[in-house]
């Protein structure tokens, strides 16, 4: 197996979860939770991303289908949700956390789609059809086991990069997520148009 074909595959995942990046997030949601429930927590949004992500890897295309639309179809409209959220990110991340009520953190939110979100499941597919499954599956564990120990560790990370370190990562993530939210739209209507 090609180490430079995995990492191809594992790079726009790792920018799509954005594991360091959603430590504040995480943070805020998590207040006033004991160390013991954050632990589990952790794992069960983990394994609640990992459940959605190998479903939508095998059965996206498959709805896509059933619904009638392309993959172009999929970037592109992909690619706008991504940028819409970078976006939000950018300009509205503090009123992003307030907004969500403590009760109803776990799964949902944290599992999706904080950590299995659009850019993810859309980053997923694209990956699939560039890579094929094995190795879209194998970065796609890579990326989760950084997932699980950035959260599960996010007191540490806060505190090696400080509130205003963390949130400079978050904003550069955005970024990137944006750029390849772009990339995405150019290559949908690219691929449309030819």
């Amino acid at each position: 197996m090609d180490f430079e074909i995995i990492l191809l595959a594992f790079i726009p995942l790792l920018v799509a979860f954005d594991a360091v990046g959603i430590v504040p997030m995480y943070l805020g949601l998590t207040s006033g939770i004991s160390d013991h429930e954050k632990k589990k927590l952790v794992l069960n949004a983990t394994m609640t991303a990992f459940i959605i992500c190998v479903l939508f890897l095998f059965i996206g295309n498959a709805v896509i289908k059933f619904l009638g639309i392309t993959v172009n179809d999929f970037r592109i409209a992909g690619g706008l949700i991504l940028l819409i959220i970078s976006i939000s990110d950018l300009l509205f991340y503090e009123s992003r956390i307030r907004g969500v009520k403590q009760e109803d953190i776990g799964v949902v939110p944290i599992g999706i789609p904080l950590i299995a979100g659009p850019a993810v499941l859309t980053t997923i597919l694209i990956s699939r059809d560039a890579f094929g499954i094995y190795i879209t599956v194998i970065s796609l564990l890579i990326n989760l086991i950084i997932m699980y120990l950035c959260l599960a560790n996010a007191g540490f990370i806060k505190k090696i990069m400080g509130e205003a370190g963390s949130k400079a990562f978050a904003k550069v993530a955005s970024l990137f997520l944006a750029a390849i939210a772009v990339m995405m739209i150019r290559t949908g209507l690219t691929n449309t148009i030819n």
